[in-house]
């Protein structure tokens, strides 16, 4: 009798990889960000990316992230993974589930995953510690009795040929 395979991949690895090969289906040329949420028995229940809202073409919104006028950039249009992940969920409530993102989320973020019922959020970059938004989400997910981590980078390299 041959023994199981002992090199196969964590929960972890495989949910922020999954993260983060949703992130590679956002058009932004300057962020992509993906999310998978995940039940408690370890079941992908749904993902998302940061792009347009449906019906809003991504060849006539704008993705600049700096002018003057704010209808010419990104940010009025743009739904983040998260909040997109959380929308596109139709199996019922989210509650005591996990998200995994590639990127901490926004304090606008983190009011839809806490009125979802999501209890933890595992994070692979922090780049916006410093920001009120960012700040925000962890006085909001601490006091929700959110928890949240960051995912712990095994250093192991996937390579998925398509």
């Amino acid at each position: 009798m041959s023994e199981k395979r002992k090199n196969y991949i964590s929960w972890d690895e495989y949910f922020m990889g999954v993260a983060k090969l949703a992130g590679m289906r956002s058009k932004d040329p300057n962020t992509q960000v993906g999310c998978c949420i995940v039940s408690q028995e370890n079941k992908i229940l749904s993902m998302g990316y940061n792009g347009f809202p449906i019906g809003c073409s991504d060849d006539e919104f704008p993705w600049a992230r700096e002018g003057e006028d704010p209808l010419h950039t990104k940010y009025l249009y743009t739904t983040h993974s998260e909040l997109n992940a959380i929308l596109n969920y139709s199996g019922g409530s989210l509650a005591g589930a996990k998200m995994y993102v590639s990127l901490f989320p926004c304090n606008e973020c983190a009011k839809a995953i806490i009125q979802s019922g999501i209890k933890e959020v595992i994070y692979d970059c922090d780049k916006y510690a410093d920001t009120p938004s960012v700040v925000g989400s962890k006085r909001m997910f601490r006091a929700a009795g959110v928890d949240f981590r960051p995912y712990s980078r095994s250093g192991r390299e996937i390579i998925i040929t398509v």
